[in-house]
């Protein structure tokens, strides 16, 4: 939930950033370079021809040394694959919007390509409970704003990935609960 509007004064919407962050295409970028180097370096082993501008991979020998490089350069170069395709498609990226005006909450995430592509859920504002923050520290942090609907599990409104700040989630969550008139939980 990076970036705020507040359209009149009957509109709340918060952008959802997606798996378009700067993080992603670090990691996805270094994956790509590995799977290259050790695809390169199985098959200048095989056909003993140097493919790399460093090293010596004509010296290795095939079997096992250069078929396990070419296999684990196959897997970098098919993980790398499907991480700049999510980069591509911005899965995970949308806007939770709650509308005063019209009475409804509009939950909406893009996910991967197929029938469930567009992932959007609407509840009408007065099934809203409660706007619930659940903070877990320590080795695989989590910061995040839930809401609590009547007779349905909690739903999700901050972004996988990297926990953002506490003050800032406790700021969205309090702005959310005041705008919706219904209690915070969890903190």
């Amino acid at each position: 939930m990076t970036t705020q509007k507040i359209l009149e004064k009957q509109v709340l919407r918060y952008e959802v950033l997606g798996t378009r962050r700067l993080s992603n295409y670090i990691i996805t970028t270094m994956v790509s370079i590995g799977g290259v180097g050790f695809f390169l370096a199985g098959l200048s082993s095989y056909f003993k021809i140097d493919l790399l501008p460093t090293g010596n991979a004509v010296g290795l020998i095939f079997i096992p040394q250069g078929i396990a490089l070419l296999f684990y350069g196959t897997c970098g170069l098919l993980l790398a694959t499907y991480l700049w395709l999510s980069i591509a498609w911005n899965v995970g990226s949308g806007f939770n919007e709650f509308n005063q005006e019209l009475g409804k909450v509009q939950i909406f995430r893009w996910g991967r390509p197929g029938k469930n592509r567009r992932v959007e859920c609407t509840y009408p504002l007065d099934t809203v409970q409660s706007v619930q923050i659940k903070i877990r520290e320590g080795l695989n942090p989590q910061r995040a704003i839930y809401l609590r609907i009547k007779g349905r599990n909690d739903i999700p409104l901050t972004r996988a990935g990297q926990p953002l700040p506490l003050a800032t989630i406790e700021n969205q969550a309090a702005e959310i609960a005041r705008f919706l008139s219904v209690p915070m939980e969890g903190l």
